[in-house]
């Protein structure tokens, strides 16, 4: 990727009459006689305040108290307040609403473990399982504006404890099930939080992990931590500390099935996400209840085009602590249909498992990562042949930005060419989107759509302008109601990092591009970009010349200081099951790169590695990868699933 954008493509799919016709956003289209998607976004970004009470009336989202104001500008646009003068909870339109009527009956989730252990609940079972759990939570002094933390794998019980802490107005802090002590100490002691969710441990390709220790751990760290509330998942042995721990069952089971929900103010803060940043600890992004799940269900429906009823999945092993958790839980909800958990490896104990769960359960919508595609199509298509996918309606996938060759294999060989691929890319202080792919557009490999309706993005280049067919940085002009209520304690950061670059302009910090088609391509982190002899290069066009190769599967490309050029570039290299380095084919990988991007090009150093440090959510973490080669502080690394590999890099200097 240089300044000149040169990615695009053919375009591979087009909408049928089909798509069309029962898409949701055709239906809002139709009720408002707006007859392009154009003019949908035209009128979505330019009167923002119709567009939001037009989706939160198509959503069916209710309120005890109605808003006066749809949307407050008057402490401008980084901080605009919504429905003003509401009185609402999240809750009440994920459950409550449902209840005596047919939906109740209707299966909310499904769930399956890595064992083949399953389980399933009705929207009105969950309705009284988190009624139990928010009776529970008031027992023992829980109550409005209570911060309560989540350190638990995706059972069905995690569901039920996220419900329940919004139910009685508590603030959700969602953890990865895979942090440390450090990273938990970190973000529970920042938010102040006064009890804890966990599980004894949980399994990951057949070994037992614990969890309820690295708590135990934490918690002599976190003096505003009273109560722990620990789930016997494994059965493991652990310790309980008198006066603070208390067994889920013992709890629980015994509460009451009926309870109030909470009235809260619509802004009330709801869920605090921690992201982690390149300096300094995690950034705590507050969403609220007419916030972050309003944004949810809405890309769910325009986007993935989720139906009352249908099944959907995201990963399907998300974790809480990654946004798509709790986009995942709201989001299905809020529009009556169902969600899918797994909890474990969805390649084991074969790479057929994840089809064998898109049969199993029928599910209608599948969400990948492009991490997770390169790593199944090493295998090819035998184990996708015998499975069958007939029930998929639509691929989605986020994480990171694709290369051609995985996408293709996922839309080809598993879709057949008839399932579009429903690229979807914002982030946690998004609430969900700011381009996605849609049931109406035409799709090429690795693009998006355009814009979610009602996120008035563009690209500009160093001046603040809009660019076509040159990479450019991601922004957004206008503000939608996903939009994160700034970090936890510190609205400076949350200024100095999304509004100081330009004027009332959300940078968001990622590179991008549009193409002479309209159709857009999210290219990575701005701080991945590497400038070398002058010209800005992204690493994934690299990379996608790699992952090509048939002895790679996955590949990052940093760059480190060169006296003339700046930077140059070096390179890892994740080889396929059986292929060994060797220099040979280094240096095959090597000119691969020089004929597809130029001799100033040629990589410095191609190195081979096992694994390559990622997050839950599948991001490659290049920034990591360069201070590590480099020797440099690494920042936080607390969201990395797999810290080891960063002591590989370290050991391949």
């Amino acid at each position: 990727m240089k300044d000149t954008f040169e990615f695009g493509g053919e375009i591979v799919w087009r909408p049928t009459q089909d798509h069309i016709q029962h898409a949701n956003l055709t239906k809002f289209m139709k009720m408002h006689e707006i007859a392009t998607f154009e003019e949908l976004m035209q009128r979505s970004t330019e009167d923002v305040g119709w567009f939001t009470d037009a989706v939160l009336k198509f959503l069916d989202i209710q309120f005890y108290k109605p808003y006066s104001e749809v949307v407050d500008l008057s402490q401008g646009i980084a901080w605009p307040r919504w429905c003003v003068d509401a009185k609402m909870n999240i809750v009440q339109n994920c459950l409550d609403k449902y209840i005596g009527t047919p939906v109740e009956n209707r299966n909310a989730l499904l769930w399956e473990g890595e064992d083949g252990n399953t389980s399933s609940m009705t929207y009105g079972e969950l309705y009284k399982e988190v009624n139990k759990a928010a009776n529970a939570l008031r027992s023992i002094g829980l109550s409005l504006g209570d911060p309560i933390g989540i350190y638990m794998p995706m059972v069905p019980e995690t569901t039920i404890a996220f419900l329940a802490i919004a139910k009685i107005g508590g603030i959700i802090l969602p953890l990865f099930s895979g942090f440390g002590v450090n990273a938990i100490v970190d973000r529970l002691g920042d938010a102040d939080a006064k009890a804890i969710f966990t599980v004894d441990g949980t399994v990951r390709r057949g070994k037992i992990i614990s969890m309820k220790p690295i708590v135990d751990q934490a918690a002599t760290n976190i003096p505003s931590l009273k109560y722990m509330i620990v789930l016997n998942l494994v059965g493991t042995s652990i310790e309980m500390k008198s006066g603070r721990d208390r067994w889920w069952d013992e709890l629980i089971s015994g509460q009451s099935e009926s309870a109030d929900t909470e009235i809260t103010d619509a802004e009330s803060p709801m869920m605090i996400i921690y992201t982690s940043g390149t300096t300094g600890l995690a950034k705590g992004a507050v969403h609220t209840h007419c916030g972050f799940p309003i944004k949810s269900a809405q890309d769910m429906a325009f986007g993935t085009d989720l139906h009352p009823g249908e099944i959907i999945a995201w990963g399907p092993n998300v974790d809480l602590g990654w946004m798509m958790g709790p986009w995942l839980i709201f989001g299905a909800l809020i529009l009556g249909g169902t969600f899918f958990l797994y909890n474990g490896a969805v390649d084991y104990p074969g790479p057929g498992r994840l089809w064998e769960l898109v049969e199993k359960y029928k599910l209608t919508i599948l969400g990948v990562s492009p991490t997770l595609i390169r790593l199944l199509m090493t295998h090819g298509e035998d184990p996708v042949k015998p499975h069958d996918l007939s029930s998929l309606r639509y691929f989605g996938s986020t994480g990171e930005p694709w290369n051609p060759d995985p996408w293709m294999w996922l839309f080809e060989t598993v879709g057949a060419k008839k399932i579009p691929i429903i690229n979807y890319s914002g982030g946690t202080e998004i609430s969900g989107g700011i381009v996605m792919g849609n049931p109406l557009l035409p799709l090429k490999a690795c693009a998006f759509s355009g814009p979610c309706p009602g996120i008035a993005a563009d690209v500009f280049d160093d001046d603040g302008k809009p660019v076509r067919n040159k990479v450019g940085e991601l922004v957004i002009k206008s503000p939608w109601i996903g939009m994160t209520r700034g970090f936890w304690k510190n609205p400076e950061r949350y200024e100095n990092t999304y509004w100081s670059r330009w004027e009332n302009i959300w940078v968001h910090g990622d590179f991008a591009a549009i193409d002479s088609d309209g159709l857009w391509y999210i290219l990575g982190r701005s701080d991945d970009i590497i400038k070398v002899a002058g010209k800005r290069f992204g690493p994934a066009e690299a990379e996608s010349v790699l992952v090509a190769h048939p002895s790679v599967t996955e590949a990052a490309t940093i760059g480190i200081p060169h006296k003339i050029k700046l930077n140059e570039l070096v390179v890892f290299c994740v080889l396929k099951p059986g292929i060994e380095p060797s220099e040979e084919l280094r240096e095959e990988l090597k000119q691969s790169v020089v004929i597809a991007m130029g001799k100033p090009l040629t990589p410095r150093a191609i190195l081979f590695v096992s694994d390559l440090p990622k997050t839950r959510s599948a991001k490659v973490m290049r920034r990591m990868i360069r201070a590590a080669y480099l020797g440099e502080d690494l920042g936080d690394t607390a969201s990395l699933v797999n810290p080891e590999a960063v002591e590989e890099i370290k050991r391949a200097r």
